[in-house]
């Protein structure tokens, strides 16, 4: 009975591990995070922190809206802070190596082009790195994996749920 509680639990933990998002980042990435982090302790912080002790001194809390709105200002940026300090420590930076050249790997711009004649341009980067850029992907969407060590000419098959897409990787670049 301990032996197969062994190999269940084994199992579980590899199902949940290939389910979480892959803890890369590019150099640029992690510079761009710990500026975020370095704003939010250094500056952001400590202003809505004075507006709070300002907005408390007033009196009556329960309807002071500077107080309230503040208050709840300060709980973002102190989430925020705990989510940016927690990722760094378990981020790994990947930076380009000449081997990589000619295959695509983490941190490639990679041009693709479908049947249709669509040519989709975009960088294969880490998870906390694609919100606000429409030009970058996650390692962990299904277009990246199928990319992963293609070389200029290759073609591809990404499974989403539309359906099997054929893709050719017509560019690889290292460095925009």
């Amino acid at each position: 009975m301990k032996q197969w509680r062994q190999i269940s639990v084994q199992e579980n933990s590899e199902k949940v591990t290939g389910n979480m998002k892959t803890k890369l980042i590019t150099r640029e990435g992690y510079d761009k995070l710990k500026t975020e982090l370095d704003f939010l302790w250094r500056e952001e912080r400590p202003e809505v922190t004075k507006k709070v002790t300002w907005a408390a001194s007033l009196g009556d809390r329960s309807e002071n809206a500077d107080y309230q709105y503040n208050k709840k200002r300060l709980r973002e940026i102190d989430r925020r802070i705990r989510y940016l300090t927690k990722c760094l420590e378990q981020l790994r930076i990947v930076d380009y190596s000449p081997q990589q050249d000619g295959k695509v790997f983490f941190g490639a711009w990679v041009e693709v082009e479908n049947d249709d004649g669509d040519i989709k341009r975009f960088r294969i980067v880490g998870y906390d790195e694609i919100f606000g850029r429409k030009d970058y992907i996650s390692i962990d969407s299904p277009m990246a994996r199928a990319l992963l060590k293609k070389e200029v000419g290759d073609s591809l098959v990404v499974t989403t749920p539309a359906g099997d897409a054929t893709w050719y990787v017509n560019e690889i670049d290292y460095g925009k």
